[in-house]
């Protein structure tokens, strides 16, 4: 009996038995196992023997040649096996599933272009997977599997779920920040399924486009000084989770686009030397870290638009970038207090201040807004020359910018109650006597206070000596307080 392969001719008599036990039960879809016990260790497949290889080369000739039975579903059920040399199907078209579960690879399988239906390799531990361009019909997935080298669905299509929960994946050349698991510009029909998963290296979800959400929560990616998690330009249709997250690396989402949640809930993340999280340009329904550590490393939210953003202020690291940063709500809802000075940890920004004032308006914590909107006029002056500084602080002092009505009066009733007690303790003489109005300290004192009232009382008295001097001083005090009041009155104004 002769097997045609497409590089080479392969006959049944060359067959060994295990070979034959799985091409024999190849027609029908039956399972061979090959393993001694369930429990058993697929990592010591390297000293399996003979009567547990199968050579990739004949797997090969299986699936490409794919002998039938008539009223059988064919399909490669292999458990237990060493598959020696390369199982190489490049640019092949595989319609039956294949499930090579428990197995040891010697080579990294090779899909290479080619389209196949269901690929399932639960627990098998192999060298990497190359599957670069591979279209897949059905689902694919490697949950619990160890694979020493990168896999790759690089540019693949996937029909159905990729399955890579518990995967545990290390880049061939870890020590050289390399590349562990790889979904580069791949699409996904449903879901990333990744819990629990841990990388040595760089995972990538560049431009990958997944129509469900990924679920990435209680995984480990260890990429030190490297890029732990590479998500520019993903798009998901829900969720991205990845609760219990802890990653040693740069984990980025700029450009990212996830309308529901980006959970980052009691996640713990790292990169002390340069950028912990970057999810700059991104848009996302809500970004949770409740209950998540404090950051150790730069975080980037430049130009991303949220509808919710929750995060405890101790979770923020010294540098912070939140430039063009918008949100609509806020959480958890706490004092002003507890939220400026994550504003002050770089150059001032009053879109920052804005965003923050907004949130607190849209709950009706009025005192809140006013506090938020009073620092950054503070902040503000900071950046301003000497002269535009002190008129800043005049109406910082006198009337809060606008948002400390209440100073202005306590500044009034102060100046009232100097010049009334001094006016009644020395009274200056009247220019006119015989023709002056009685002396009314209280209301002399307002005449030269407030500009715009005339009680008739200025005109009639002339204060001597030091007296004299502090009513130059009332009358400047009064031109500054109500000048100040005037602008406050105006910017208040402006903002409603």
């Amino acid at each position: 009996m002769v097997i045609a392969n497409v590089l080479e001719m392969v006959t049944y008599d060359e067959l060994t038995q295990p070979e034959r036990r799985v091409w024999d039960a190849f027609p029908a879809g039956v399972a061979v196992d090959f393993r001694a016990a369930p429990e058993e260790d697929p990592a010591e497949g390297v000293g399996w023997g003979s009567a547990r290889t199968v050579r990739g080369e004949v797997l090969r000739a299986l699936l490409l040649s794919h002998p039938t039975t008539a009223g059988e579903v064919a399909k490669v059920d292999v458990r237990g096996a060493r598959i020696s040399g390369q199982l190489d199907l490049r640019h092949g078209d595989i319609t039956c599933p294949v499930h090579l579960t428990h197995c040891y690879f010697d080579a990294e399988p090779d899909l290479y272009a080619a389209r196949l239906g269901e690929l399932h390799l639960w627990r098998s531990v192999l060298p990497g997977l190359a599957a670069v361009g591979t279209q897949f019909d059905s689902f694919v997935a490697l949950s619990e599997c160890r694979a020493t080298g990168m896999v790759s669905f690089s540019l693949a299509r996937i029909a159905r779920t990729l399955y890579l929960d518990q995967l545990r994946a290390e880049s061939a050349h870890a020590e050289e920040q390399g590349v562990a698991v790889a979904l580069n510009h791949t699409v996904i029909g449903d879901a990333v399924v990744a819990t629990g998963m841990s990388a040595r290296g760089e995972v990538r979800l560049d431009g990958a486009t997944v129509t469900a959400q990924v679920s990435l929560s209680s995984a480990r990616l260890h990429n030190p000084g490297g890029m732990a998690l590479n998500a520019e330009g993903l798009t998901v249709g829900s969720d991205l989770t990845v609760r219990g997250l802890y990653a040693q690396g740069r984990i980025t989402l700029r450009s990212a686009r996830i309308p529901g949640q980006l959970d980052l809930t009691e996640a713990r993340l790292s990169n002390p030397d340069g950028m912990a999280l970057r999810v700059s340009g991104a848009v996302i329904g809500e970004m949770w870290l409740r209950g998540a550590a404090p950051i150790d490393g730069i975080v980037n939210l430049r130009r991303t638009q949220l509808q919710l953003l929750y995060a405890e202020p101790a979770l923020w690291p010294e540098q912070v970038r939140l430039g063009e940063l918008t949100y609509t709500t806020l959480l958890p809802h706490l004092p002003a207090a507890d939220r400026l000075p994550l504003l002050e940890r770089e150059e001032y920004l009053p879109h920052a201040y804005q965003q923050l004032a907004a949130a607190y308006q849209r709950v009706g914590d009025d005192a809140a807004t006013r506090l938020v909107q009073l620092a950054k006029h503070r902040r503000h002056r900071t950046t301003l020359p000497a002269y535009a500084r002190a008129w800043s602080w005049a109406q910082d002092i006198t009337v809060g910018y606008g948002f400390r009505p209440l100073r202005a009066a306590a500044w009034l009733g102060a100046l009232l109650l100097i010049g009334t007690l001094t006016y009644a303790l020395r009274n200056p003489a009247p220019l006119k006597p015989g023709e002056a109005p009685d002396l009314n300290p209280l209301f002399y004192t307002f005449d030269l206070l407030l500009p715009i009232i005339d009680f008739g009382q200025e005109r009639a008295y002339a204060p001597h000596g030091w007296s004299q001097w502090l009513s130059y001083a009332l009358i400047i005090s009064g031109w500054l307080l109500v000048t100040t009041i005037v602008a406050g009155i105006t910017r208040a104004i402006s903002r409603s």
